[in-house]
């Protein structure tokens, strides 16, 4: 037979090839809301700041023991709906664990690589944020529908339209990095996507673009071609010797129009809340737009 310390020592290897999912309440009230629970405050920490205390205590004798963390947000409203959906008694440590075990399936953790909590909760809000602004675009292009004249599916003719308008818009660029900000409002939320790009200095190599920031932003810039409504699109390039450069696009009964350079310049130093003038940023140029977009889209 094995000696017992042999089997532990086996145990102990076996444990660090299953992964770990810790769910994280992202602020003071969710921690509030999860206290009305018994089960969860009983014996538990007495205030947030004890709670991150501990939960940054665990996540650091997990990776001391070369198990792999993910860390996802912990909705208490997503929770109780959860519970409801699936028949579980809220008050309950099972029906926590079952609940974040889901939570490793939904795309939305992050790697724990043992960054400080203050620095995590805020990229785990992000990912939220990013989470649910592509499900209700993706959403939102389902649902348009066909056109009525050609029966073109109109959610993917979109998406279509926009991944060539951004292969456009960075190839039009030039060299640096690009930073580019899509806006669309709708009947339920403002749509916002950002990504980020480098255009190679050459000019023979494409630009380089993150997967999975390149899909959040065709999507939103698709549902904005899709709804036909307005929106905008800021583009800023950075680059090494020479000032930054500014470029602005509106959409128009779905179709991206250039903004003239005194448009941009306007749109950049006007307060967004009162309307006041805003002192342009030294080192700056606003420049127009350029054609991006089809100049006569189907739908």
């Amino acid at each position: 037979m094995p000696r017992s310390d042999d089997t532990a020592s086996r145990r102990r290897k076996l444990r660090r090839e299953v992964p770990s999912t810790v769910g994280l309440l992202a602020d003071a009230g969710d921690f509030a809301a999860m206290r009305g629970y018994r089960s969860f405050s009983s014996d538990g920490p007495a205030d947030y700041a004890e709670y991150l205390r501990q939960v940054e205590a665990l996540l650091r004798s997990l990776a001391a023991q070369g198990i792999h963390t993910t860390v996802a947000l912990f909705d208490p409203g997503e929770y109780a709906e959860y519970c409801a959906e699936h028949d579980l008694d809220p008050d309950t440590a099972q029906a926590r664990t079952r609940f974040t075990a889901d939570l490793a399936g939904s795309g939305t953790g992050l790697p724990y690589t043992g960054q400080p909590l203050e620095e995590l909760v805020p990229l785990l809000v992000e990912e939220a944020v990013r989470q649910a602004t592509w499900e209700y675009a993706t959403t939102l292009l389902a649902d348009v529908g066909a056109c009525a004249d050609c029966g073109e599916d109109i959610g993917r003719a979109s998406f279509e339209r926009a991944a060539e308008a951004l292969e456009r818009l960075v190839a039009g660029a030039g060299p640096g990095h690009h930073h580019v900000v899509c806006s669309i409002p709708s009947a339920a939320e403002q749509l916002l996507a950002v990504l980020h790009a480098e255009g190679a200095a050459d000019g023979d190599r494409p630009p380089r673009i993150e997967g999975r920031e390149g899909l959040d932003f065709v999507t939103v810039l698709a549902a904005g071609f899709a709804l036909g409504g307005p929106g905008g699109l800021v583009l800023r390039s950075t680059g090494a010797g020479r000032p930054d450069r500014v470029h602005g696009w509106r959409l128009d009964r779905g179709r991206l129009v250039p903004l003239s350079a005194s448009a941009v310049f306007n749109a950049y130093c006007t307060d967004a809340e009162t309307g006041e003038p805003v002192a342009p940023e030294p080192g700056v140029e606003y420049c127009p737009g350029y054609e991006v977009d089809d100049p006569a889209p189907p739908h």
